[in-house]
């Protein structure tokens, strides 16, 4: 009996389900079919009596019209229905009459004739429209980022996001990486920035750090023999406040063994060629490559714009013998004259003009000069200050054609650099010398291994304490160590510099001469990093890596304004996520839990 019933129940029963189809996916092929979509309520019109409801899903948007006189009960269903509803409709595909044809809709040639209909939930009033949401306040958007998040911009920008991650990954599996987990809770080495502490309730007045990176990890994976890692890593650091940084961070960090930096090159730009066409960019088979001190004497900047057409000139030589004071003074400091030839700029106003000279003053140079040739005559700013003939001298050298105007900082070389490399790219996007659309990579390498920090009296690391030197400058490490050059590189895109590594330290005495000239003596190398020189001790190949910036490289691809457009839940500049309320106070049995108390802020 029992058989017989199950027979024929498998037997006698009808499936009439209609399966969910993407609302965005709907065209003129299912016209005549059965369709179910479930989404939210984009628009809502009503005509005599007729709903209509385009109902949007993450593929997009479709219309779905309800007759009340032929489905009532749908229409009586579907009435309450506002903006931001879910609703389900099942229907038939149809085509739209002629002359209701909607264009600018993906599936503005078809609509659903909704023969059923529910509401699957409902919306409070919104606290901002989704279509007009980039009106609302930043502020607001961050509140309410469950209802940003619906905007088809930022959801468009996760999409490539995802696809990005999986794609780098499959790269990396491709050229014999490991992708390898490591630790989130890990002991304070700072790098620079401050470390996010984590106290141990096991281990009273104990603390763990969040990773400022990985870096001591992936090397000391490659003292492990694994030769090949990749982690898509996050990252965090407590760092003052920034208009465009996140105190959580993604990067994909990378390190190898028996590498140089050409490899490492290569294998960034094999990556960038297969990711950045997911933005319709393509990059070039091989970047450009120039070192730190060509970067600031040619562009002012150690991730110089290459998309504008402009080159910083040296002038100081030809200067030397001038009487007018302010090279005169420049020059007997130890400082440069440098200025940049900008065609088209003759026709500055004065008010323009101060605004450049604003601009140089924010990097700390006096102001600017200029020389510029119009009716086939150079002259200079100020009258009488030079001869004709010197002046006929300083236009040639910066370049000046009719029409050109240079501007000119007199001020110490890194001044100099700072204020004229921010001139080149404002004044050559004023006047037309930046490709817009261009994408422009770069390399930029041999940095200054340390850089003299004046307020501290002491030396610093341009990038971190792990970074080799070049071995033929290891002799001035603690003589000259200004010009010790490191094997530092960064690849830049149109001013962004999105990654940025080295060939490591190897060699254990040569890491602890290194951490001596950054002002940490012995005792406290080795409370820190004694793990790392027992690690190196046994066996470590020469190595380096890089740390790709997840973020600002989507942001680029993407084409957005700021991190925080393709980060799913971003902190203000003030390190808030305003929709958690995070950070927060805790309950004082938890400080008690783990051996704290709060202080009064600037109190005992």
């Amino acid at each position: 009996m029992t058989g017989d019933r199950d027979e024929g129940r498998h037997t006698d029963r009808t499936d009439t389900h209609v399966k969910r189809t993407q609302a965005g996916t709907l065209t003129t092929e299912q016209v005549g079919r059965q369709t179910k979509v479930q989404g939210w309520v984009h628009r809502r019109r009503d005509h005599g009596g007729v709903i209509f409801l385009d109902v949007r899903d993450r593929s997009g948007v479709v219309q779905a019209v309800v007759h009340p006189e032929t489905t009532p009960d749908a229409a009586a269903a579907l009435q309450p229905a506002r903006l931001e509803w879910v609703v389900e409709v099942e229907g038939e595909v149809v085509r739209r009459d002629p002359d209701k044809v909607n264009p600018k809709m993906a599936t503005g040639e078809i609509e659903v004739r909704v023969e059923t209909g529910r509401v699957l939930g409902r919306s409070e009033p919104m606290p901002f429209g989704v279509e007009g949401a980039q009106d609302a306040s930043e502020e607001t958007r961050l509140k309410y980022r469950f209802l940003d998040l619906r905007r088809a911009g930022l959801q468009r920008n996760l999409r490539m996001r995802s696809d990005f991650t999986i794609e780098s990954l499959a790269y990396f599996r491709e050229q014999g990486f490991v992708n390898i987990e490591t630790p989130m809770l890990t002991r304070s080495t700072p790098e620079g920035a401050r470390d996010y502490l984590v106290p141990s309730r096991l281990n009273h007045g104990s603390f763990y750090a969040l990773p400022q990176s990985p870096q001591l990890f992936k090397q000391i994976l490659m003292v492990s023999g694994l030769e090949r890692y990749v982690q898509f890593a996050r990252c965090f650091r407590d760092e003052d406040l920034r208009a465009d940084r996140q105190p959580e961070f993604t990067q994909i960090d990378v390190e190898m063994s028996f590498v140089d930096e050409e490899d490492v090159f290569a294998l960034v730009e094999g990556l960038f060629s297969r990711v950045f066409p997911l933005a319709g960019i393509e990059p070039p088979v091989s970047y450009p490559r120039l070192s730190y001190d060509d970067a600031m004497r040619r562009y002012g900047s150690d991730r110089p714009d290459l998309r504008v057409d402009l080159e910083i000139t040296d002038v100081t030589d030809c200067l030397r013998d001038t009487e007018f004071r302010a090279f005169q003074a420049a020059i007997a400091a130890g400082g440069v004259v440098r200025g940049v030839h900008v065609p088209g700029a003759s026709s500055s106003s004065r008010r323009q003009v101060d605004e450049y000279a604003d601009i140089a003053r924010r990097h700390g140079a006096a102001g600017v000069l200029w020389v510029k040739r119009e009716n086939g005559v150079p002259s200079f700013l100020v009258k009488s200050a030079l001869s004709q003939g010197q002046v006929e001298t300083l236009a040639d050298r910066l370049g000046v054609e009719e029409g050109g105007m240079a501007l000119l900082v007199a001020a110490p070389e890194p001044t100099a650099a700072a204020a004229l490399g921010s001139l080149r790219e404002e004044v050559g996007r004023r006047f037309g010398h930046m490709r817009e659309n261009a994408h422009e990579f770069l390399w930029v390498h041999d940095f200054p291994l340390v850089t003299w920090n004046g307020d501290e009296g002491r030396w610093n690391a341009t990038h971190h304490p792990f970074t080799s030197p070049h071995m033929s400058d290891l002799d001035r490490l603690e003589s000259d160590p200004g010009s010790v050059r490191s094997r530092a590189y960064d690849v830049v895109l149109n001013g962004n510099e999105i990654g940025g590594g080295s060939i490591r330290i190897h060699d254990r005495d040569v890491q602890k001469r290194v951490l001596a000239l950054l002002g940490i003596d012995a005792e406290e190398a080795e409370r820190r990093f004694g793990f790392l020189f027992e690690a190196l001790s046994y066996g470590a190949p020469p190595h380096g890596g890089i740390a790709l910036g997840v973020d600002r490289i989507v942001m680029l691809m993407a084409g957005a304004d700021s991190l925080r457009d393709v980060i799913a839940f971003p902190k203000t500049a003030s390190a808030v996520c305003l929709m958690t309320e995070a950070p927060s106070t805790v309950d004082q049995e938890q400080l008690l839990d783990l051996g704290l108390r709060i202080r009064p802020q600037g109190g005992r």
